[in-house]
């Protein structure tokens, strides 16, 4: 199987594998970190053509960026390595809070770069807009970043279209990292024609739903150690309204059936259908699970079909909110 590349964004464009892979859960938040299984799983997705990997300073805290530089080492020419700032927190793991200060912007990316072992970040996102600062002042800093040679590309996560459209102005932003599934697809009113009128692309990040769109959710999974999905802090993944949202995906396991693939590659393979300027980061720690996202590829769909499948999973029938707290989602 090759693994066709898909370009994020025109102003300045990047060019990507069409799927990405998420590396936070190999060192956070789902289940026990696996630092051994990351690797070989990063080892597996450079094999097969999946070259887009996902990171951030926050997951671990610290520790996934390593993880990845240690995985991609000898291998950089291959990959496109893309990171966040933003969530700041400390080595124990304590929030500090959001900060977009420009005097951070350029500490954290230094930190990023010794952390990953490479001499420039093909994509750096604002992690979460900081309501306290001036998007201007941000995607300046950022700015310099790009100018002084240590990012090619930027970008956001989580903004609203009035933000894009002003961290644009600034500087060509490439790619808009937010939630985009078949459970939630809310910003299909507003923010997705903002991206395609400026030329920006999409990275979808949960695009299996944080697993439930796999079939493979039970409510036993989601109280192991270190396990946050059952939490208030992720509203549909604990009492009736997992039920419900179970109930729903369902659904989606009939379709998949049908046409003899998983509920997973189903779910991945609407994503990719929304157009060529998204590019998904189904995460993962399992080489298993990482060769079955991939699989998603040869489930191809055209329109009708994927408007057939949106209908049966109706994004507006999903119960509960995507985050317990939606303040600093979409600012």
């Amino acid at each position: 199987m090759t693994i066709p590349q898909r370009t994020l964004g025109t102003a300045s464009p990047l060019t990507v594998s069409a799927i990405g892979l998420g590396c936070m859960g190999m060192s956070e938040f789902y289940g026990t970190p696996d630092e051994a299984g990351g690797i070989a799983t990063i080892h597996r997705a450079l094999d097969l053509g999946v070259t887009f990997l996902d990171t951030a300073d926050m997951y671990g805290p610290f520790t996934n960026e390593m993880l990845v530089g240690r995985a991609i080492a000898g291998r950089r020419d291959e990959v496109q390595v893309a990171t966040k700032f933003g969530n700041e927190r400390r080595p124990d793991g304590s929030r500090v809070g959001i900060n977009g200060r420009p005097e951070y912007v350029r500490s954290a990316c230094d930190a990023s770069l010794q952390r990953l072992g490479v001499d420039h970040i093909d994509l750096y996102y604002q992690h979460r807009v900081d309501q306290s600062v001036p998007i201007e002042e941000t995607v300046g800093a950022m700015k310099e970043l790009v100018d002084a040679g240590k990012v090619r590309h930027l970008g956001l996560s989580e903004a609203s279209a009035q933000t894009i459209r002003r961290a644009h102005a600034v500087h060509p932003i490439t790619a808009l990292q937010t939630e985009y599934s078949l459970f939630t697809r809310d910003l299909e009113s507003e923010i997705l024609p903002t991206l395609r009128e400026l030329g920006i692309g999409l990275v979808p990040y949960s695009p299996l739903g944080r697993g439930i769109l796999t079939g493979a959710m039970t409510a036993d999974g989601l109280a192991g150690p270190g396990e946050v999905r059952g939490s208030a802090y992720f509203p549909r993944y604990s009492g009736e309204n997992l039920d419900t949202n179970l109930a729903l995906a369902g659904r989606l396991r009939g379709l998949a059936e049908h046409r003899g693939c998983t509920s997973g590659q189903l779910a991945l393979a609407w994503v990719l259908a929304q157009g060529d300027d998204v590019a998904p980061i189904p995460g993962t720690k399992r080489v298993k699970y990482l060769e079955e996202n991939v699989g998603a590829i040869e489930v191809t769909l055209d329109a009708s079909e994927a408007a057939a499948i949106a209908a049966a999973v109706p994004a507006d029938e999903v119960a509960g909110l995507r985050y317990g707290d939606l303040s600093n989602v979409n600012v």
